[in-house]
């Protein structure tokens, strides 16, 4: 027998014995806490057709999705990410629902990232999707069942890191930075490169009052102090609206005493630009990439023929228990 044919390809592995029981245990405990909270179950195929996570959608590059064609030649992909299957399932069966929608899924997805060396391309996701709710309680739901789910998990010091992409998109309407300067300035934010970040604005020309604002987002992370500071001097409404929103949230989460677990950082923007309000991640110790991502993004389902807002979450199963190993 050819050796070869042991091995499995780059990306992906086999689960067996005490990881999978461990694996099955997990899942239920968190599909229990989602059930508590009136998540239903909901399900949809590993493969979509591409129009699914186009680059309209704002979803995976195309590069980094699984392609291939079936027999009447239309593409499809295998799904690198829950949400934009879901919203399509909403829009086609509750077109016409305008009360809250609460789901909750897991499954497997798919992304072919060859620039994340030792990151599995197939993993096993867990999560939950709220409907027809814009509210600021809807956003703290979300951020609370998350927080019991981690403690439930067995997980004890976690901090999650909320952020608001209105307050970024507030300073490049404001600056007139145009679509193509945006999108490269997500990137470096996201990824916390300062010196990338200056030297974009720099060759620019932007002006030196929009570099400094930009820049200062790589400093307003922390406790609420920060928010709180960037809100006596944001400088257009719609960053004040996403400052006063975090505020919203945050009071909600205090008044049940989850202040402790929370932190803040505007250079939270996520690399999915479906995102339109708050957005967030978890992380604990001993994980440099987060645990758990989420955020509202009340435009997503227009591309599916349903105008509503929605917010949700999903947690990387494999990351999560390895650190509870």
């Amino acid at each position: 027998m050819d050796n070869k044919l042991l091995h499995t390809p780059e990306g992906v592995r086999d689960i067996y014995g005490e990881e999978l029981r461990r694996e099955f245990n997990l899942k239920l405990k968190i599909l229990d806490i989602l059930h508590a909270h009136h998540y239903e179950d909901i399900n949809t195929p590993t493969f979509e057709f591409f129009d699914v996570f186009s680059s309209n959608i704002g979803t995976t590059p195309s590069n980094e999705l699984y392609k291939f064609f079936d027999k009447d030649g239309n593409t499809l992909v295998l799904r690198p990410d829950f949400t934009p299957a879901i919203c399509r399932c909403v829009a086609k069966y509750y077109r016409e629902e305008t009360e809250p929608l609460r789901f909750c899924y897991c499954g497997n997805t798919f992304i072919n990232n060859s620039d994340y060396q030792g990151r599995l391309k197939e993993t096993t996701q867990i999560g939950a999707e709220l409907f027809n709710d814009p509210s600021a309680r809807a956003d703290a739901e979300i951020i609370e069942i998350v927080l019991e789910t981690l403690k439930k998990a067995g997980l004890s010091e976690f901090q999650i890191t909320i952020g608001n992409v209105e307050y970024f998109k507030g300073l490049c309407s404001q600056y007139s930075i145009d679509h193509e300067n945006e999108m490269s300035l997500r990137e470096f934010i996201s990824n916390k490169s300062y010196f990338g970040a200056e030297a974009l604005l720099n060759e620019a020309g932007i002006s030196s009052e929009c570099r400094e604002s930009i820049m200062r987002l790589f400093d307003l992370f922390g406790p609420v102090s920060k928010i709180e500071e960037a809100l006596k001097d944001a400088g257009n409404e719609r960053s004040e609206n996403a400052l006063k929103r975090l505020m919203d949230i945050y009071g909600i989460l205090k008044e049940k005493g989850l202040e402790d677990y929370i932190s803040f950082d505007l250079g939270v923007l996520s690399k999915y630009h479906y995102y339109t309000g708050m957005v967030f991640s978890g992380y604990t110790y001993g994980s440099g990439d987060a645990i758990v991502k989420g955020g509202r993004y009340d435009s997503l389902l227009s591309e599916f023929g349903k105008e509503a807002p929605a917010i949700g979450f999903a947690i990387v199963l494999d990351r999560l228990l390895n650190l509870m190993k």
